[in-house]
């Protein structure tokens, strides 16, 4: 199976595809492992989390001429993938990495696309890194005196502020209304809300309207 190469905005709705597949890719899955030394024990090595990745796709061919062996659809225009790649990079973009036919779907941050020519042919060779990106996470403050009970009293309403969410790996349409309303079986209002037609398919990185639940759609 042929394998493509896709970089996915979905907050912008765009994407990128590698108009040729380069001839290999890496990813890793690492662990922040920490060694201390315990008073008659001796060292220890504790799990402290992951790492996060960071990896360079080499030698991706961006063609000026309409080889038969482009991926289907992309154009022999070499500057375009170009200029979209410095634009994530200059705004910070978090896209999506994602492989074809694996279940490789990472959240990154371009960091560094560095190309040139090498035979002549208007083609562009690039080579182009990228990092693990882990959006920062607002903790979470204790209610204030007094608020708890309002809290409690909202929650069970429905009646809370309107805020977005966005989906991460392993997250479901019926996990995301039981955490926000106390009701899974709220999934398909939910979905109708954001325009979503199946409940069942939703995707990393898609950033879904919470609304007050007397706000769903009947």
């Amino acid at each position: 199976m042929k394998r493509y190469i896709v970089f996915l905005d979905p907050a912008a709705g765009t994407s990128l595809m590698l108009p040729v597949t380069p001839s290999g890719y890496e990813w890793a899955c690492r662990a922040a492992v920490e060694t201390v030394a315990v008073d008659q024990l001796g060292d220890l090595n504790l799990f402290g989390g992951l790492r996060m990745v960071q990896t360079t796709l080499r030698g991706c061919l961006l063609p000026a001429q309409a080889y038969p062996f482009l991926s289907p659809g992309e154009s022999a225009e070499p500057w375009q993938y170009v200029e979209r790649l410095e634009q994530w990079i200059r705004t910070g973009t978090p896209v999506r990495f994602i492989v074809s036919g694996t279940p490789l779907n990472a959240e990154v941050l371009i960091e560094e696309v560095t190309y040139g020519e090498q035979d002549g042919t208007n083609d562009l060779y690039a080579d182009i890194t990228i990092r693990q990106y882990r959006r920062p996470e607002t903790p979470e403050l204790p209610p204030k005196a007094g608020a708890t009970a309002a809290l409690t009293r909202a929650s069970a309403t429905g009646a809370a502020e309107s805020k977005s969410y966005t989906v991460v790996r392993g997250d479901t349409m019926w996990g995301i209304s039981r955490r926000f309303y106390g009701d899974g079986s709220l999934a398909w209002r939910l979905a109708a809300f954001n325009q979503i037609k199946n409940a069942n398919l939703i995707f990393p990185g898609q950033v879904l309207s919470i609304p007050p639940k007397s706000g769903l759609p009947a």
